[in-house]
């Protein structure tokens, strides 16, 4: 957990240099926990939402840098959600967004693993040149079951749509 932390501290830190904005965005996340046994699978779905802040850090006119720290409550799991985007402009208004996202799951119980991670993918359209909304999917890679070989397992996805505005 101390490396996680260190981790948030060092990209920020970093961001801090070259950022060209940092904002805050907000919205709703449609989250599945996928649990499969052998060749049996069950999916259950919760509503939740999302409140975070982020940076982003220009690379070239076609490329910036979006690190991002959400705070993401869906029922009983509650997580430090930490995309790391890399943004690439379609249009003026337009981006297409993927990178690879961390997770530390705040209240897992027993059995349960605290971090998660996976792959992240969407798309922002920007109203204003400080309002933008967004829309994205986040694949779940980790098995979250502790001790647990290549079966079972139990995998947590989810799809973000929401808001933020640029400072």
């Amino acid at each position: 957990m101390k490396k996680l932390l260190l981790s948030i501290v060092i990209v920020f830190g970093m961001s801090n240099l070259n950022a060209q904005s940092f904002g805050l965005k907000a919205g709703v996340d449609f989250a599945s926990l996928k649990s499969k046994v052998e060749s049996f699978s069950v999916s259950v779905s919760e509503t939740g939402f999302y409140i975070g802040a982020f940076a982003d850090i220009g690379v070239s006119e076609s490329f910036s840098f979006q690190p991002e720290v959400l705070y993401v409550s869906i029922d009983e799991l509650d997580q430090i959600h930490i995309p790391l985007m890399a943004k690439f402009p379609v249009t003026e208004k337009l981006n297409i967004l993927a990178g690879p996202a961390l997770g530390l799951l705040l209240d897992s119980g027993d059995g349960i693993k605290s971090f998660n991670y996976g792959i992240e993918a969407g798309a922002a359209y920007d109203i204003t040149e400080k309002f933008f909304i967004e829309a994205r999917y986040n694949l779940g890679l980790a098995n979250l079951l502790e001790d647990a070989p290549n079966d079972p397992s139990l995998k947590m996805s989810g799809f973000f749509i929401g808001a933020g505005y640029k400072l």
